[in-house]
């Protein structure tokens, strides 16, 4: 598997599986709804850098973003989104992009990472956990879950 970064050609690669993720609403708090032209603008609009898993056939896998969190006397602390194609989970795609944009926020001087708003029933708060993030807090029955209901959302931190 390869990671790169994303070019303005990839974003037709993206769309099927980000759409398919956020339509159903389990772990994402945009809206279900979302029209691609919007989605595009939430994925890759500056400053965000977004990156690819692909695999050595040329398959798209998953995808991320890394951006501030905050700006002015802040901006150090950055932001991160995840999509891996769920065809293709349980592949190592979401660790592996992780990894990476865990060591390009560290390239680019951030101090930190905080990710606002992970819905806690998403089977990825283990892997936060397991790369040294921490729940800072939980919104509790912050967002309305297809099949758990009313659950929380973490706030989760790492240190760079």
């Amino acid at each position: 598997m390869q990671i790169r970064e994303a070019v303005a050609a990839d974003w037709p690669r993206i769309w099927p599986f980000w759409h398919r993720i956020v339509a159903a609403g389990e772990t994402y708090t945009w809206d279900p709804g979302t029209t691609e032209e919007a989605a595009r603008r939430l994925w890759t609009a500056p400053p965000r850098r977004v990156y690819v898993a692909e695999d050595a056939d040329g398959t798209l896998t998953g995808s991320a973003y890394l951006t501030p969190n905050y700006g002015g006397p802040a901006e150090g602390i950055a932001n991160a989104a995840f999509m891996v194609d769920p065809d293709h989970t349980g592949r190592g795609v979401g660790r592996a992009l992780a990894e990476h944009v865990l060591a390009e926020a560290r390239a680019q001087g951030f101090r930190a990472m905080v990710f606002n708003a992970v819905v806690e029933t998403n089977p990825a708060v283990r892997l936060w956990t397991a790369l040294g993030f921490t729940v800072l807090g939980t919104v509790p029955d912050a967002f309305e879950h297809p099949r758990h209901g009313r659950v929380g959302l973490h706030i989760m931190y790492r240190a760079l």
